[in-house]
C-alpha cells in the first residue's frame, strides 16, 4: 500500500525528526541580496552622475579654450533670411524722353553705366588735367583762346575734313570753296563746360549728338542742348591729336563709321583710336 502519511509540519520541525539552522536569523540571505542590490544601484547612479558632470566640464574648457568659434555653435538657432537690394533700373536715353536730365563731366547716368557694362575690357583714355596740353607742339591743335576759326582734320584720313552736309556732319574732302567754308568751325568754350569745346558754323548752328549722331542744329537753350554741343579734348596716341568725349556720356567719342561723324562707346582697338582721332588745324575758309 502507498504511504499516505502526511507531510511534517513546517510548524513543528523537531517533531519530525530535522533541526532547524540556528547560526544565522531568520531572513538574512534575502536581506543580504537586497542591501548588495541597493549598493549596486548606488554605485551605477553615481558613476552615471560622475561620467556626465566630466563631459558637461570638458565641453565647457573646450569652448572657453577655443575662442575663435563662432556664437551659436554648440546647437542650433534660428534662420536668419536677408533682403534682396532694390537695383536701380537704368533710365531710357535721354533723346528719347520727354525731360533730358543735365549731366557733368565727372557723372555717369544709368544708361551710361548700363552701356559701358557691356565693354569687357575696354577703358577710355583717362581726362588729362588741363586742355592746353591736348594740343601739338607745333600750334596744329585747338588754341587755348576763347574762340578761333579751325578745320577738323581726320588723322586715317588726312585729305578729309569735318563737314555739315544737310543737317549731318561728315568727313569729306574739302576740293570747292563752299566745301571749305562749310568744314570751318568757331571753336568756343564749351556751353556746358568752360574747359571743353563747342564748334559753331558761319551761320550761327552748333554741333551737337542727338541720338549719338553729330549734326548741326539752332541752339534751343535747354541744358540739354549745351551738353549735347560740349565735347571735351582728351590726350591720343596720334602726335597733334585729340580725341573729344562727350560731356554729358562720358566713355563716348566722337568717331567717323561710313565718314558720318557720331559718338560711339570707346573700344580697345586701333581702328577705333584712328577713327576718333582728330586734328585741329587753321580754319580752311
Amino acid at each position: 500500500m502507498p504511504d499516505s502519511s502526511p507531510p511534517p509540519s513546517p510548524n513543528s520541525p523537531w517533531e519530525n525528526g530535522w533541526n532547524p539552522d540556528t547560526s544565522r536569523a531568520p531572513g538574512t540571505r534575502r536581506l543580504y541580496l537586497a542591501g548588495a542590490l541597493a549598493v549596486t544601484t548606488i554605485v551605477v547612479c553615481v558613476t552615471a552622475i560622475v561620467v556626465t558632470d566630466k563631459q558637461t566640464d570638458d565641453t565647457s574648457r573646450t569652448k572657453k579654450a577655443d575662442s575663435t568659434a563662432p556664437a551659436g555653435a554648440d546647437g542650433p538657432g534660428l534662420l536668419s533670411f536677408a533682403s534682396p537690394s532694390n537695383q536701380g533700373t537704368p533710365t531710357p536715353d535721354e533723346h528719347k524722353s520727354s525731360s533730358g536730365s543735365a549731366g557733368t563731366p565727372g557723372s555717369t547716368t544709368s544708361a551710361t553705366a548700363a552701356e559701358q557694362s557691356k565693354e569687357p575690357s575696354a577703358k577710355a583714355p583717362s581726362p588729362s588735367k588741363s586742355t592746353s596740353s591736348h594740343g601739338s607742339s607745333s600750334g596744329s591743335s585747338g588754341s587755348s583762346s576763347s574762340t578761333s576759326w579751325k578745320s577738323v582734320r581726320s588723322v586715317n584720313y588726312p585729305d578729309r575734313y569735318w563737314q555739315v552736309s544737310g543737317d549731318f556732319v561728315k568727313l569729306n574732302p574739302a576740293t570747292s570753296a563752299a566745301a571749305r567754308r562749310a568744314a570751318t568751325f568757331k571753336v568756343i568754350k564749351g556751353l556746358a563746360n568752360s574747359s571743353c569745346y563747342s564748334f559753331t558754323t558761319a551761320d550761327g548752328t552748333y554741333l551737337r549728338h542727338r541720338n549719338f549722331i553729330l549734326r548741326a542744329e539752332r541752339n534751343d537753350g535747354s541744358p540739354l542742348f549745351k551738353q549735347d554741343a560740349t565735347f571735351c579734348p582728351r590726350p591720343s596716341p596720334y602726335s597733334g591729336a585729340v580725341m573729344l568725349e562727350s560731356v554729358n556720356y562720358p566713355g563716348r567719342f566722337l568717331r567717323h563709321q561710313n565718314f558720318q561723324l557720331r559718338l560711339d562707346r570707346y573700344q580697345d582697338s586701333t581702328l577705333y583710336r584712328s577713327d576718333s582721332a582728330f586734328r585741329l588745324v587753321a580754319g580752311l575758309n
